[in-house]
């Protein structure tokens, strides 16, 4: 098995290569990632200007390529010009922070792999509860390569990824994994505005994550705040179709 292996927390992160070996152990592992830190960029893509794609090194050993666009960039500038196959699997991650809920609609590990199932191929996202780079990634590069085993044989439909959240807990704590829906957790945002030396006035977001539906285990916030994996299947079909036929009956 082929498999391409991306992120949106850059080349250089501590969940992209421990993703990276556990991919090893099941597949040709191909890494073409950010070279710099591009969380919450979505499903951009650079227009305006080239793009360019480096080795990178990890300790004297050629780790992959880094590209200095978004991680929709390099899984669209790997499958169509920097690799010579295609791979017969996406995996993006592992992110540090959570990729539940709303948070799919900004996440660049997310997009990723909804770049990868655009093009055809099948794709997992996979994000770590925690932000600390220091973070044990154990159990999720394990639980990423469990189901990155299985999932050409589970048959996803063509519109379909795979997004994982793995609890930040030590690995003989995690409870198992379980297939989940989004949650309807929101952020409660805010701007914290303040002057820089010059008098001039700049903002800086700032939130906080309510989660309703934390108790509830069939959520994917609700499963990984309770020890779970989650697992949830997600497409891209942003068609109302019950409104489509109530507009009609108006128009």
């Amino acid at each position: 098995m082929n498999i391409l292996v991306t992120n949106d927390d850059g080349i250089d992160s501590p969940g992209i290569l421990a993703l990276a070996l556990a991919m090893k152990e099941i597949g040709n592992v191909t890494v073409i990632a950010p070279d710099r830190q591009q969380s919450a960029v979505g499903h951009a893509l650079t227009v305006s200007a080239p793009l360019r794609a480096v080795p990178f090194h990890r300790n004297g050993d050629m780790f992959g390529f880094a590209v200095n666009g978004t991680p929709a960039d390099c899984v669209k500038l790997g499958v169509s010009t920097l690799l010579t196959v295609k791979p017969d699997l996406v995996v993006s991650g592992i992110n540090h922070g959570a990729n539940t809920s709303v948070n799919v609609m900004y996440s660049g590990t997310v997009s990723a792999a909804t770049e990868a199932m655009m093009i055809g191929i099948p794709a997992l996202a996979v994000s770590h509860t925690s932000f600390s780079l220091e973070a044990d990634m154990t159990a999720a590069a394990d639980y990423a390569k469990r189901v990155a085993g299985s999932m050409l044989e589970w048959g996803l439909q063509k519109d379909t990824i795979l997004n994982m959240n793995v609890p930040a807990i030590s690995p003989g704590e995690v409870r198992g994994m379980r297939i989940t829906r989004l949650s309807n957790s929101y952020w409660d945002d805010s701007y914290d505005s303040r002057k820089d030396p010059m008098g001039r006035e700049y903002h800086w977001i700032v939130g906080t994550y309510r989660t309703p539906e934390s108790e509830d285990i069939e959520t994917d916030d609700g499963a990984v705040r309770n020890g779970w994996v989650s697992l949830t299947p997600i497409h891209y079909d942003l068609t109302h179709r019950k409104e489509i036929e109530r507009l009609k009956s108006l128009i």
